[in-house]
């Protein structure tokens, strides 16, 4: 399944693989977002799968809401590649 990504607001979905190939299209979603919105969540329970590159722009993005001092919710379950990188992040 192609990387679909809708909003309303502020909440946005995204359903689908994301992994190298649509990484493009991610990318130009979230870019320079939080000009625009002080406040974002990204449900991720539609991903079925991602790569390494897709856990990397998901962490790229939660990695710019702290430097910019705005809110970022990540719900849903999701994909366990990316759990798993944070759970790891955390713990060092």
């Amino acid at each position: 399944m192609e990387l679909r990504i809708t909003n309303c607001n502020n909440f946005f979905k995204i359903k689908g693989i994301l992994n190298k190939r649509s990484l493009s299209l991610f990318e130009n979603e979230f870019n320079n977002i939080f000009d625009k919105m002080d406040y974002l969540t990204v449900s991720i329970e539609g991903v079925e799968s991602m790569d390494r590159h897709g856990v990397t722009a998901i962490t790229r993005l939660h990695e710019e809401a702290l430097n910019r001092n705005k809110r970022l919710s990540i719900i849903g379950y999701g994909c366990k590649d990316l759990f798993d990188h944070f759970k790891s992040t955390a713990a060092a």
